[in-house]
């Protein structure tokens, strides 16, 4: 067989490889009850928009740079694609890994839990548009903040979450969020935020994953109960 055909036929398998790798110990998880004072619904923070209405004039509006970058760990990284890209202001999403000292990873390699490395989402945005503190609403509204070491039904620290902070002003930000948050449900949150390291995009088959491949990308989402859950957290999208 040609070196053509050969990688026409593993473009034509690896998403769905992806999928069966993802589901294969959903049928276990699901099967676990969720204690009843894990579900607690609660309202995000409030915050100052973006642009003019947050800065204290023309000087400080002109401080703002074009591009920020903000780096965030949700779980699945195909799933935190999607809210971020919604957002006005938000100029690309990239799935990667981050957190381990492995160079280059593969995802069969973060996927097996030993690399030290977080499946993530980098983000970057135009802060005139959209603040960190707006990103930050957007990322607990589509995280599960109470589990450790998994989201939903992806077990393991690689899919644990995690705000990786680029700097003392994104640090600040993003503890402050979370001691509200903290203090909303009654219990510290096993969410981490963590010093940025260096950030390795994930292979191009994960990239906009959810709008290259809908069909299994809207399978994966509904057996991983991702929604279900999110909705028990902080109610109706």
């Amino acid at each position: 067989m040609s070196r053509g055909h050969s990688r026409m036929r593993a473009e034509l398998w690896l998403p769905w490889l992806a999928v069966l790798l993802k589901i294969a110990l959903v049928g276990a998880l699901l099967t676990s009850e969720l204690r009843a004072d894990e579900v607690i619904e609660v309202q995000l923070m409030p915050v100052a928009p973006a642009g003019p209405a947050a800065s204290s004039g023309e000087e400080a509006q002109a401080e703002q740079p074009d591009e920020a970058v903000a780096i965030f760990g949700g779980g699945c990284f195909w799933c935190m694609e999607k809210p971020f890209d919604q957002m006005d202001g938000v100029l690309s999403t990239t799935s990667g890994y981050t957190g381990g000292a492995l160079d280059n990873p593969t995802y069969e390699q973060v996927s097996s839990g030993r690399s030290g490395h977080v499946e993530v989402v980098e983000v970057r945005y135009d802060p005139r548009r959209v603040s960190y503190a707006q990103l930050l609403n957007t990322f607990w509204r589509n995280v599960d903040p109470l589990a450790v070491n998994r989201q939903f039904c992806d077990a393991g620290p690689q899919y644990r979450s995690a705000i990786f902070v680029l700097d003392d002003a994104q640090r600040a930000v993003a503890e402050a969020s979370r001691a509200e948050l903290a203090r909303r449900f009654g219990t510290e949150l096993a969410t981490e935020i963590l010093p940025a390291q260096t950030f390795w995009a994930a292979e191009d088959y994960h990239q906009d994953y959810y709008l290259r491949n809908p069909i299994r990308y809207g399978y994966y989402r509904s057996r991983c109960g991702r929604d279900a859950r999110l909705e028990q957290l902080w109610g109706p999208p």
